[in-house]
């Protein structure tokens, strides 16, 4: 089975598991802060998969953010189980399960399943990103000033300037501003074009190298730019990735 369809089965897996044991009920663990939370969903979810890339992908590393770990060549696979946690025990249906193929710092595959809706995204540079096997459009030049931006901005980081100032120079030049709680599915949703650019600071891997593949598979660009000790992670067209770019340095 090639990279793509083994990513694209076991995302599948991981969510619909995990929304059959919500569905079930779930108790909730507290992790960092209250928003901050995870459930037995993520880690039976992860265990799942891991076992599986560990069978059939004996070569290659494994992260996972429950804390999967095996150490492997050039490629690891970057997995969360369940992305939008928060959301999911809230009752917010904006959750998934994402899986990332890395070659070092390259995306090879994302996979990203979004249970509520049944929608699965594949995708990646040398791999035509498709929604349930259908091909996204290509993604074309848009300024930022046009487009929403999907971001994510934890109230802790208040108080951290220089990041709060970068962050508000990007927010005040766009269209508009949509915080939903799950950056897989962010980016899913900006290489579909239903949202415009995504910005978030200091991301972990697993929730970046799955997205970040698919919107490189829509034509997109998905970069990480250093700002005054923070690393911005940035994906959408083109033209609107230079303009987020641009006014980040200047904020």
């Amino acid at each position: 089975m090639d990279d793509a369809s083994l990513a694209a089965e076991l995302v599948r897996s991981a969510g619909t598991m995990a929304a059959r044991m919500l569905a079930e009920g779930l108790e909730t663990e507290f992790k960092t802060s209250r928003s901050d939370v995870v459930s037995a969903a993520d880690h039976v979810a992860e265990q799942m998969v891991a076992a599986r890339l560990r069978e059939v992908r004996p070569d290659d590393g494994v992260i996972g953010e429950e804390g999967a770990r095996r150490e492997g060549g050039g490629r690891v696979w970057y997995l969360d189980p369940v992305d939008g946690t928060y959301n999911f025990l809230s009752g917010v249906p904006y959750w998934c399960s994402a899986l990332g193929l890395a070659d070092g710092e390259r995306p090879v595959v994302g996979a990203v399943y979004y249970a509520v809706l049944d929608q699965l995204w594949v995708g990646g540079p040398d791999l035509a990103t498709n929604l349930n096997g259908v091909a996204v459009h290509r993604l074309v030049d848009q300024p930022l000033s046009d487009l929403s931006v999907t971001t994510y901005f934890h109230p802790r980081h208040l108080t951290n300037q220089d990041r709060l100032g970068a962050w508000r120079a990007v927010v005040a030049e766009a269209a508009t501003v949509r915080i939903l709680g799950s950056a897989s599915v962010d980016l899913a949703g900006v290489a579909t074009g239903r949202l415009g650019v995504f910005l978030q600071a200091n991301l972990h891997p697993w929730d970046w190298f799955p997205g970040a593949a698919l919107v490189l598979g829509a034509g997109g660009v998905a970069e990480v730019i250093e700002i005054r000790g923070n690393r911005w992670h940035v994906a959408g067209n083109r033209q609107a990735v230079e303009d987020t770019a641009a006014a980040l340095r200047a904020g």
